[in-house]
């Protein structure tokens, strides 16, 4: 039996018995080179959306809306099959730039930092949903309704001309929550999972749910396929925004046990999977009740209700504000500092393996018998026996008299034996 030796040829360490080979990685080769690059590249594009916001013209995210106009025009059809091909296609174009970008900058750090800002810059927008926010809270502070209600399209869906200055602020406030997970957490998230390819193609699920995802009887059948995927898409994101909320809630004189205590009683109420859990955190970060009859176009929605608290006031506005751009810091940092620690959980992860393989190799494991190195590092019994259990090949432990009374490596091996720990 030849031991563990590190210094054996290929690109990774080699173990020997006979004639198998077990390769072990190196720590650090064939890594996620990328992953640093790829966290600097997201905090950047943040940065430069909190200092710049969104473009008002030449937008990335508004070219794409008028490519997919042109596709639904060639592709529409009022079925459910015809629907899921557009979006099939809509979302595959994105992706698939997300991919070429990521391989064109690889082994290249800068430009793989500068490229990922770009892509995350492009498809955040925590401070234009900041802005607008303040900007309608300031309209009703004002009492200047008029200003109020040509502002909430910017916001919301919903009729503004049936709105008074409280339906109006609640309107902004489950915007706001809902908008803090949709235009920041699950882009972070995503391009935390997937790269440039992630946040690119969350942004076009999102755009088209905006687009073709709603109920109206052109887009009923046409819009669900965009509609499930992106639900899907938001399962955790928004509850990953939930949490967030709940830990914020302090900062805008909340309390997190309300907060949380609101969020598991009514995050479910909801007649969406996902934006109730940002909503429900956020009346009980707040204090405020949300929820109740909303006018779309065309058709009203009575919902439930979320909180206890009254109907949120112009002030609660800027409070929302004020929690999204905490929830957005939070969730950059996480996600940022979880791409950036992922080398180092792979060579935690590599050396946890290697040694798991040094352990099955003076173990046996199959192959052969304990080694003599196992008295002489004085390996204790417990985790002699430990590893065999783990390894499934032992049906008892190693006795502690073993190691007390000096018992000879080959007696060790042959008592292995009899044990089925080697074979």
């Amino acid at each position: 039996m030849r031991q563990l030796d590190a210094r054996e040829g290929g690109p990774g360490r080699r173990a020997k018995i006979g004639a198998m080979q077990l390769r072990l990685p190196v720590p650090g080769r064939g890594g996620p080179s990328g992953s640093v690059p790829l966290a600097v590249g997201m905090v950047l594009g943040a940065a430069v959306d909190a200092v710049l916001g969104d473009p008002r013209r030449a937008h990335p995210v508004a070219a794409y809306g008028r490519a997919v106009s042109a596709v639904q025009r060639r592709l529409y059809r009022d079925d459910r099959a015809r629907g899921a091909v557009f979006t099939a296609v809509c979302v595959a174009g994105p992706v698939l730039g997300g991919v070429a970008l990521q391989r064109a900058t690889r082994g290249r750090p800068v430009a793989r930092a500068l490229v990922t800002a770009a892509a995350t810059w492009a498809v955040v927008g925590g401070t234009t949903l900041r802005r607008e926010a303040a900007a309608m809270g300031a309209s009703l502070e004002r009492a200047d309704l008029p200003a109020a209600r040509a502002r909430l399209p910017h916001l919301a869906g919903r009729d503004p001309s049936v709105l008074d200055a409280s339906g109006l602020a609640r309107a902004t406030v489950e915007s706001v929550a809902e908008n803090t997970s949709d235009a920041v957490v699950a882009p972070l998230v995503w391009g935390a999972i997937g790269g440039i390819p992630g946040l690119l193609g969350y942004r076009a699920v999102n755009t088209l749910d905006a687009m073709v995802g709603h109920r109206s009887p052109r887009y009923a059948r046409f819009g669900w396929a965009s509609a499930r995927l992106d639900d899907l898409v938001n399962l955790v994101p928004a509850r990953f925004t939930a949490l967030l909320t709940v830990a914020a809630a302090p900062l805008v004189g909340g309390s997190r046990g309300e907060s949380w205590r609101v969020w598991r009683r009514d995050g479910r109420a909801h007649p969406s999977p996902n934006a109730g859990h940002c909503e429900a955190s956020a009346a009980g970060a707040l204090g405020v009740r949300l929820g109740g009859r909303n006018v779309y176009a065309g058709r009203t929605e009575d919902r439930p209700h979320l909180g206890d608290g009254p109907s949120p006031s112009p002030a609660d506005v800027a409070r929302a504000a004020r929690l999204s751009g905490a929830v957005a810091l939070g969730a950059l940092a996480l996600t940022a500092g979880h791409v950036a620690a992922r080398p180092a959980r792979r060579r935690l992860y590599a050396a946890a393996r290697a040694e798991r393989a040094s352990g099955r190799l003076r173990l046996g494991a199959g192959y052969g018998t304990i080694t003599g190195r196992e008295p002489r590092d004085a390996v204790a019994p417990a985790t002699l026996a430990a590893r065999a259990r783990r390894l499934g090949m032992g049906r008892a432990p190693l006795t502690a008299g073993d190691q007390r009374e000096g018992v000879a490596p080959a007696t060790l091996a042959a008592r292995a034996r009899r044990l089925g720990v080697a074979r």
